[in-house]
Formats: C-alpha cells, structure tokens, sequence
C-alpha cells in the first residue's frame, strides 16, 4: 500500500474556517479512495491557552475520524534550537512516518529543509499561484527543495505569466472536489447566490503586495467587492456575502492595525476609504447585500458545507493579486459549490484554455457582466444547475487529478531519508 503524508498548513488552529479544511480534506480523502495510506503532518503553533490548544487538537481529529483519517498525525512546532516539540504524536512516529512515507505531499510554503528532507520523495502543491512565485521571486520566501511542483496556476510558467517561474519546471493541475463528499444538491427555491469570504487577508490583519521597491498594492477581499458594491441595486437576484472580517469581528470593530504605509496605486472606482469594518458593513447593506458572518454560517466542514449546498449558487471576488497575475485561478470553494450543482459567478482571472464561460459557470469582468450572467442562470436555473455539476465531472473531478500527482511523483527515483 503507498503511503502518502499530507503536509498541510494552518488547519488544526483554524478550526473556525470551515472551508479551509477542505481545501486538504479533498486531497486526503481521496488518497484513501485510490486506496493509499494517509498521514497527515502540520505545524501547530501552542498559545498560552493549554486547554485552548486541546480542545483545536481534539477538535482537529475528531474531524479527521470523520473522514477515516485519524490514525496518523502529528502536529509539532519547531523550537529556536531546531528541534521539535509536538501538540499530537512524538518524535519516533515523526521518524517512523518519513521512513516509512512513500511521499511527502507538502502545501507548506515555509516547512523546513531538514523536516522536508527526511522524506524518501517530497512533492510541493501551490495553492496560491502568482503570489507564491512572486513571493519567491523578491526574496520574501524561500522555498525548500522539492523533486516536484505542482501548480493550480493555469499560466504559471508559461509565457503568459505575469511573473517569474523562479527557474522551476511547474506542473499544472486543478483543484479537486471529491465528488462523492459533494453530491448534487439542486434546491431551485433558494434564494441567494451566496459565497464565504475574508474581507481582510493576512489572516484578519490585511495583506498588502510589494517587491521592496516601486509595486505595492492593496490585497484584500474588501477593494475586489467594493468595487462592485452597487451590484444588488442592478438585479433583482438576493446576494449574500458570509464574511470574516478584522479581528473580533464579532462586533464588528474597526480591524486590528495593519502597515503603516499605504498603497501607491489608486483604489479601483467605487472603493471608499476604510474607517472601520462596521462602517463598510453598514454600506454593503445600504446597497442590498446581505451579510453574514462567516463564523455562523460556516465555522465547520460541517456548516461550511450546508452553507453552500443550501445556496441558489455562487458570486464571488477574487483578490486583486489574482486580476494582477493573471493566474487564471479558480477558488477550491468555487468548486465545491460546482460540485453541489451550484451555478458559479466570478470574477475574471485571466485566460483560460479550459474553463468554460456562460453555461454553470461564469467569469465577470464588470458589474454589467455579473448582472448579465446572474440573469442568464435565473432564465433556465435547471440547465445551468445541471451545467455546473457536470463543469466539476468533467474538471475538477479529485480522483484523476490526485492519481496524476501521486504517479508523477512516485516517478522519482526514491532518495534515502536523511535521519533526524
């Protein structure tokens, strides 16, 4: 039986973003559909909360039982001195897993050379195309060596790329649903076209590009809706928008302190200047949207899940990074309600030689095109239902897509393990 480790990043503590363990849960749990063993390893950073920290842990595995991927995890931090110290597992289940591991899966950017080295073969996946090469490309990043890269950047390393390949052969591959844990839900009586969002990056505490030098720009969800915010006054289609705001968004607050220095490049038409995340709430609302919080609706796999098979489809921003790039990139949650039989309303990434446009799915590039394509699913929802499942079978679907990344790098010539 292959043995396959999941490195994954950031899943365990962010045990109230529902979404974010699917993003791995699709992977993992379709290892185990083509019949490998699965281990799943991740950094966990402890807080000064013990029993914070146990209950993220216990909550974590519990959520992994579910998905039968509970028997082999471990969660360390390392120390300044190199070592490690673990919230789940020890240091032998550590060497027994990359011993043993025929591949490391790695979706840690920053996991270290040492750890990474110990693995007989070690593939990395980008998940945030144009940023992650551009993060390299400037010297914010420094990547571990891989004897594979996977990106769901469709023009990364080509040469309508926008940004540096960073001198790495870059494999493409799309980003899966596993469409048995994602059944058609077709509910033509919902209302809302609906999405869940950050409003901030940076988790919560805003995100901003530059390389160092002339380019800076801003890289929050919050200018890609602004700049739409009229929308609802120009359909008669419900949108609603499940947010997590700045931190302590529970009441709204202004949003924690962020750089000091400000973008150079205007702010797209429509986007006002910030005052607090109560104040950009209150406009969405006087303009039509719906808010929620992203923390109700969608804290869990579980919730997260309903949130979007419950919905009459999806519309959704990209970050602005992505306009930028161009990296033709389409969201993990994108397809996730594809997959549900949702119709998808996005926004343009770029172009694409494979992602359709205008028939389940559409890619906007105005707020006249998005009322245009929320117009056309309404005009015939039970077509464009049934045109966004089959945009999932026949793109996203997990099980070719995992099986061509596990043969591509189970390809490579095993090295020896280098011990601990």
């Amino acid at each position: 039986m292959t043995y396959v480790v999941l490195s994954a990043t950031n899943v365990a503590q962010s045990s109230a973003v529902g979404g974010h363990f699917w993003v791995f849960a699709q992977y993992a749990a379709t290892l185990r559909d083509l019949g490998c063993r699965v281990g799943w390893l991740e950094r966990f950073e402890p807080s000064d909360q013990a029993d914070l920290d146990r209950h993220l842990v216990n909550r974590f595995r519990h959520r992994l039982r579910r998905l039968g991927l509970d028997q082999d995890v471990v969660l360390y931090r390392p120390r300044e001195n190199g070592d490690l110290e673990f919230a789940t597992g020890d240091a032998i289940q550590l060497e027994r897993m990359a011993r043993d591991a025929d591949l490391l899966l790695n979706f840690d950017y920053g996991i270290h050379q040492g750890l990474a080295d110990r693995f007989r073969r070690r593939a990395l996946v980008d998940i945030d195309p144009g940023l992650l090469q551009f993060w390299v490309s400037v010297g914010q990043l420094r990547l571990s060596v891989h004897d594979r890269y996977f990106t769901t950047g469709e023009t990364v390393g080509t040469p309508a790329a926008g940004f540096s390949d960073c001198g790495i052969e870059w494999q493409h591959v799309r980003p899966p649903v596993c469409l048995r844990l994602w059944p058609v839900a077709y509910t033509p009586d919902a209302e809302a076209f609906t999405t869940v969002s950050s409003w901030w990056g940076g988790a919560g505490s805003g995100e901003w590009i530059t390389d160092g030098k002339g380019l800076v720009f801003e890289n929050n969800k919050r200018v890609s809706f602004l700049a739409h915010v009229n929308l609802p006054r120009l359909t008669a289609q419900p949108l609603e928008l499940a947010l997590a705001l700045g931190q302590g968004d529970e009441h709204l607050p202004r949003a924690p302190e962020r750089s000091t220095w400000e973008p150079e490049r205007a702010a797209p038409k429509g986007v006002t200047a910030y005052v607090d995340d109560a104040t950009d709430v209150a406009l969405l609302r006087q303009h039509g949207w719906r808010i929620r919080r992203a923390t109700e609706v969608a804290g869990s796999p579980d919730r997260y899940q309903a949130y979007v098979r419950e919905s009459r489809g999806e519309f959704s921003c990209a970050k602005p990074s992505c306009s930028f790039f161009e990296n033709a990139w389409i969201s993990d949650r994108t397809v996730c309600y594809l997959a549900s039989g949702k119709p998808a309303v996005v926004e343009y990434t770029g172009p694409s030689g494979y992602l359709p446009n205008g028939e389940g799915l559409f890619r906007f590039r105005s707020t006249d095109e998005a009322v245009d394509s929320l117009a056309a699913v309404n005009a015939d929802y039970r077509r464009q239902s049934h045109a966004a499942r089959e945009i999932a079978e026949a793109y996203f679907d997990a099980g070719p897509i995992v099986a061509a990344i596990l043969d591509n790098s189970l390809a490579t010539p095993a090295a020896p393990p280098v011990p601990a």
